[in-house]
């Protein structure tokens, strides 16, 4: 049986719609799919300390990343909202944070400290690594084993937070996986979920299709203020034109030729009946259900951490020429409409979705697939970003040092 033919009759086994799913309510009463005990750090001097701590409490995750010292202004305000995000998202049962310092230490635990979750602080100064690993290494086995004892529960499609975007894209995205995972955000969006798109540049030539779909003047606005605030930046810096940094190398490659053209295959994946009802910043929570716009970097580990940071709990990421990128505390699942992409890369793909191409799928049969893998994953079923280890944390930066 062909992978079209295996995607076919999954289709018409399901009825989505119907399909529940089974997720962990945190105190603050929203709702995960996976149960991580979190080590964050809040700057990447205590990186070592958390990686010391996974190693010693294996089953814990290790939220490692590059920045956190002398950043200033928005930036630094950016960075903790980030981060409180990571660690008060529901896919984290508690949190273990990590510091050189104790005053910022504990302001990231008062953040997430919020949501109602278990949190312990720990700083390295005046204690030195092996002290303050030893420490945090047993409130982390702790928290481990409290999280094993937490029980799924029966949940509903209005409870979930899930986002989308789309790399390495080419032709076949645009016209084929896009447009599928379109069609669940319709769905979705009819039953009240919380769905996430973003990567601001890559709307330009589309920039007019999101404000049509905006719920009134206020959201238009807020939109369309985002949007030519990103691009006026990078017409002030950009050398000569945009061909290669997006987009990309790859795009160009797989016969997309302009951003023009990327976007408007790009604006597919948000479907075609729900309205953008809020715009929020980079890593910052929607207000509630509906369509939002996140002001946010196109590059993909970028993206996803402020997905997640933003309280996404799963993720649908499309490709047509091959790309890897996974999230450390949310499952990205990965679908393709590149009939070649599922023979050189399989491994990396969750739902080829080709058979559109062929005329062997309708597009209602690829979003029921799509509907009932989203379906399995929420209860548990690794993604293959997860079974191949992807757990790429990457924060944005909007200045300099200080």
């Amino acid at each position: 049986m062909s992978r079209s033919e295996a995607v076919s009759r999954m289709a018409a086994a399901v009825q989505p719609e119907a399909i529940g799913f089974r997720g962990y309510r945190r105190p603050d009463g929203r709702v995960g799919v996976r149960n991580h005990v979190a080590i964050l750090p809040v700057d990447d001097i205590s990186n070592r300390v958390a990686d010391m701590v996974a190693s010693q409490v294996p089953g814990v995750l290790a939220l490692t990343h590059a920045y956190g010292r002398l950043q200033f202004g928005e930036d630094l305000k950016l960075h903790f909202r980030t981060l409180a995000g990571l660690g008060s998202n529901p896919n984290v049962a508690a949190v273990v944070v990590l510091g050189i310092e104790a005053g910022w230490a504990a302001r990231l635990a008062g953040m997430i400290e919020a949501s109602g979750k278990p949190v312990a602080r720990f700083s390295i100064a005046g204690n030195g690594d092996l002290a303050t690993a030893a420490a945090a290494a047993r409130a982390a086995k702790r928290f481990l084993q409290d999280a094993s004892e937490l029980e799924r529960e029966p949940c509903s499609w209005r409870e979930l937070v899930l986002s989308a975007k789309c790399g390495e894209s080419d032709t076949t995205t645009g016209i084929g996986s896009n447009p599928t995972v379109g069609e669940v955000f319709d769905r979705l969006g009819a039953a009240g979920a919380t769905l996430i798109f973003g990567e601001t540049t890559e709307l330009t030539g589309g920039e007019h299709v999101i404000a049509g779909r905006c719920a009134g003047a206020d959201v238009r606005e807020a939109f369309l203020s985002r949007f030519h605030a990103y691009n006026d930046e990078i017409l002030r810096l950009k050398e000569g034109d945009m061909l290669e940094s997006n987009p990309t190398r790859g795009n160009l490659e797989g016969g997309i030729s302009t951003i023009e053209e990327k976007a408007l295959g790009a604006l597919t994946k948000i479907g075609r009946t729900t309205p953008v009802v809020g715009v929020v910043d980079t890593a910052e929570r929607p207000g509630g259900p509906g369509l939002w716009f996140m002001d946010s970097s196109g590059a993909g580990a970028e993206m996803l951490t402020a997905c997640a940071a933003a309280g996404a709990v799963c993720h649908l990421f499309t490709t047509g020429q091959g790309n890897v990128v996974g999230n450390a505390l949310m499952p990205v699942v990965k679908i393709t409409a590149n009939p070649a992409l599922t023979k050189s890369m399989a491994e990396h793909i969750d739902l080829d979705v080709s058979g559109l191409l062929q005329r062997a799928l309708s597009l209602r049969q690829a979003g029921d697939a799509l509907f009932a893998l989203l379906a399995r994953t929420c209860n548990g079923r690794l993604t293959a970003t997860e079974a191949l280890g992807h757990r790429e944390i990457a924060m944005t930066r909007l200045f300099r040092t200080a």
